[in-house]
């Protein structure tokens, strides 16, 4: 099979039946060798050649024939070809050494995927990854504005050129604002993340990225403050600090001031701080239109508003239910959500007749108690905190599914929901990070639907 100067990650490992491909003939283990007499090289130019309506595919099948087919089809229909690697390419890898890498503070004997440090565009625009930039020349980033790669999310930080630098202990982090100007005129839709460390990008500093990047809209989409997240396994790196609550409300001030200033200015308030900023200070959350359209729900800002509201708007689903027999269902959550979960689970309570749900905080000793998000409970911690004698009568455990890798039931511990469930002795449920879900799944566990 001649396959010189093909990438083995063309190899086709599923066609998808009544499709194009499987009307051509094509069959898993052909491999794509060209598309319009030119290679593919990752699934970006997969995506961008096959958009058109004629276009030109060459396969090798497996017994090294060479098929070409001249195809006629709808424009941007696909041809139902999947790839033994989705991005038919190698993924970037992170050539920093941040001061505050979360990956750099993960204890040693985890599964292996989880110490790879991904820095890539192509994931940032088709699964919403945060890159840097650094790792990119100006041929990769004339590509992202050909292509039209939109919207990319970036791992700011600070618009500071040498700070940037110290933060991310890498020399090419320092042109950032060159960059970012350079997508902002090809109109590139960006949305942008700091990761705020105590004492050194803010203060001053972060007025200063803020300013810097509220010139660059609209491509500036949308910016996200997030506070450093600090493990326990930092003993061989850069001294940090945690936010604190006065720390956290400084933090406040300075992103309410730029959203009174954006919302002047451009009709939007721009930049927003994480849920656990609030957490911290101690602050009310903000109303859930402060949230806008939620353009940095996945980056854990607005999230918890976004829960509160649904559940309040939904709770009269649970109006005059009666379970049959008394349930005792456990509940866990973060250190962090704690206090809304439970006001949260006094709401139902109060509506379902011989139902008490018992709210556990989970308190992180895996990672260390500076982590309080729920997303980073490892089945451990759970075991660790439901394994005491007052929860030996819970009939099963609800969790956030975030605690799990995505679309498995795999917990960071390498740990399995059947592994808790067996040790623990009562099920445990995973469920949608949704009041709606939360709601409806009482609704229908309360009155057998």
């Amino acid at each position: 099979m001649e396959i010189i100067n093909n990438n083995l990650n063309n190899v086709i490992i599923e066609v998808k039946k009544g499709s194009l491909a499987d009307e051509l003939g094509i069959e898993p283990g052909d491999l794509l060798k060209n598309i319009n007499n030119q290679p593919v090289k990752d699934i970006i130019d997969y995506k961008y050649l096959v958009a058109d309506e004629n276009i030109t595919l060459e396969i090798i099948k497996q017994n090294g024939d060479i098929w070409e087919f001249e195809v006629e089809k709808d424009f941007s229909e696909d041809l139902g070809i999947f790839f033994s690697n989705s991005l038919i390419d190698k993924a970037k890898s992170c050539q920093n050494k941040c001061i505050f890498c979360f990956i750099d503070q993960l204890p040693l004997n985890l599964r292996e995927t989880l110490y790879f440090k991904d820095d890539d565009s192509r994931l940032s625009f088709l699964q919403g990854n945060y890159i840097t930039l650094t790792n990119m020349n100006e041929d990769e980033i004339d590509r992202i504005i050909k292509y039209r790669l939109s919207p990319i999310n970036i791992s700011v930080h600070t618009t500071n050129p040498d700070l940037r630098v110290r933060m991310l202990k890498n020399k090419r982090a320092r042109n950032i604002m060159d960059v970012l100007k350079k997508l902002s005129d090809a109109k590139i839709e960006l949305n942008c993340q700091i990761v705020l460390v105590p004492g050194i990008n803010d203060a001053a500093e972060l007025e200063r990225t803020l300013n810097d990047l509220g010139k660059l809209y609209p491509s500036v989409n949308s910016i996200a403050c997030v506070p450093v997240g600090l493990t326990k396994y930092r003993d061989h790196l850069d001294k940090i600090s945690p936010f604190d609550n006065q720390s956290a409300r400084d933090v406040l001030d300075i992103i309410n001031k730029y959203q009174s200033i954006f919302k002047s200015r451009y009709g939007t308030r721009l930049v927003y701080a994480s849920d656990e900023f609030y957490c911290l200070s101690g602050i009310d959350l903000p109303s859930y239109e402060s949230y806008e359209d939620f353009p940095q729900y996945e980056n854990g800002v607005g999230m918890l508003r976004s829960f509160l509201t649904e559940v309040t708007e939904n709770i009269s689903k649970l109006d005059s239910i009666n379970y049959i027999k008394a349930k005792r269902v456990a509940l866990a959550t973060g250190v962090s959500a704690y206090p809304y979960m439970k006001s949260i689970s006094e709401l139902i309570s109060k509506k379902i007749d011989k139902l008490e749900i018992e709210v556990v905080k989970i308190i992180n000793d895996f990672f260390g108690e500076n982590i309080t998000v729920s997303g980073l409970i490892t089945g451990k911690d759970l075991i660790k905190n439901l394994s005491k004698e007052e929860y030996k009568n819970i009939d099963y455990l609800l969790i956030p599914e975030n605690m799990l890798r995505k679309n498995d039931d795999l917990f960071l511990d390498d740990y399995r929901i059947t592994d808790v469930k067996n040790i623990l002795g009562f099920d445990v449920i995973p469920i949608e990070i949704s009041g709606n879900k939360l709601i409806d799944f009482f609704r229908k566990e309360c009155s057998n639907e």
